[in-house]
């Protein structure tokens, strides 16, 4: 039964992957036939963002109340209307419309499924479990070409990812029996922690920094890599394409090998080994090194990453208990989300006023950050 339920629960992330790249691999296309500017496919991200933080938010009443079962449940399911939503729209002010329960279904899923996996298995899954994200992603817009080039339209595309959403809410609704109810809190009282006392936490403010830091780095590396390689580099747009893949290959293979890694090294370890790694992977990029250490830099900086996310969310019930643990993957998750909102496009603000090279700079002022805050938390949550 737990390794049913644990396939299930691979499937479901492999969903929360499969519709984050559809956007912008049809965008190109989409704003062509919706008559409106390239630039407004920010206002969906930003609308379907805000849908994750209030989700995330939420995740801890919602899982408190319903289960975490029937939270992941609901949230694909509201996620699978938002997808056919968009597949039906022939306006932009439509998109916007569907873009909040796109999002509130991203961010609850994401929140409900990471938690569940830190309680209840081993470090090498929520490593397995975040690949499976990875390879949703890389599903997601061959999905999307192959409607594309069939005719069926940037519409097919998000109609097919609603059906497979769809099959899997109703696989998570007959494995409801499967799933274990949240730990009580030790005084019995099951309520839900209030946001201002969860911040109050001994090593949260730390936890939920970090996680902003690193969040803020990955997305901007692969919003980022393309535009600095073609820039500062000298290479083609198609090369350079190529290349900045390389980014989220190394995160996806890392992510898998990691898996193998937790049986002989703890969270605090491999977090920080992928630092070390991003700090090398960066050093290439900064370097004035032939064009072959800017790919090795992309490949580092990824295999770097693989590790952090997973870990720092599997520790979390370690050092701030199981029953709070909802409370603080939710805050941790919403702290995710408005990184990856704000620290890109401010990236982008600072380049055009001065210039591209800055990007492995802005990223290694984002690891530094995220070291130093990652040590405070050690030591905040060893000293509680």
């Amino acid at each position: 039964m737990v390794t049913l339920l644990l396939a299930v629960i691979y499937m479901a992330f492999i969903s929360l992957g499969l519709p984050d790249p559809l956007l912008g691999a049809a965008w190109p296309i989409m704003h062509g036939e919706l008559g409106v500017p390239l630039a407004f496919s920010g206002g969906i991200f930003t609308v379907i963002s805000a849908g994750t933080i209030v989700s995330s938010l939420a995740s801890d009443a919602l899982t408190r109340r319903f289960g975490p079962g029937r939270v992941t449940a609901m949230s694909v399911a509201l996620t699978c209307g938002a997808l056919f939503g968009f597949s039906c729209c022939r306006h932009y002010w439509a998109l916007l419309l569907w873009a909040v329960p796109y999002g509130l279904g991203a961010g609850g899923v994401d929140a409900a499924l990471n938690n569940y996996v830190a309680l209840h298995y081993a470090s090498r899954h929520m490593s397995w479990l975040h690949c499976m994200w990875g390879v949703g992603t890389s599903i997601g817009p061959a999905i999307m070409a192959r409607a594309l080039t069939v005719g069926r339209g940037w519409q097919g595309g998000y109609r097919a990812i609603g059906w497979l959403q769809l099959g899997l809410t109703a696989i998570l609704l007959l494995s409801l029996p499967l799933w274990k109810a949240a730990p009580a809190a030790e005084n019995g009282d099951n309520r839900p922690m209030p946001l201002g006392r969860v911040a109050a936490l001994p090593g949260v403010k730390a936890a939920v920094a970090c996680f902003f830091c690193y969040c803020a780095l990955e997305q901007t590396a692969g919003l980022w890599a393309s535009s600095y390689l073609v820039a500062c580099r000298g290479l083609d747009a198609v090369t350079a394409a190529r290349w900045a893949s390389l980014f989220y290959l190394g995160i996806t293979a890392g992510r898998a090998v990691n898996g193998f890694l937790t049986l002989r090294l703890k969270d605090t370890a491999l977090i920080r080994l992928g630092s070390a790694m991003m700090a090398a992977g960066l050093g290439l990029l900064l370097l004035p090194l032939p064009r072959w250490a800017a790919f090795a830099g992309l490949i580092l900086l990824g295999l770097g990453c693989a590790p952090v996310y997973p870990s720092l969310i599997h520790a979390a019930p370690i050092r701030f208990g199981a029953e709070r643990s909802q409370a603080v993957i939710g805050l941790q998750m919403a702290t995710a989300y408005l990184g990856t909102t704000l620290m890109p496009p401010l990236f982008g603000l600072l380049a055009g006023r001065t210039t591209l090279a800055l990007f492995p700079w802005y990223m290694a002022a984002l690891l530094v950050a995220m070291a130093l805050l990652h040590r405070a938390l050690i030591h905040q949550t060893c000293a509680a």
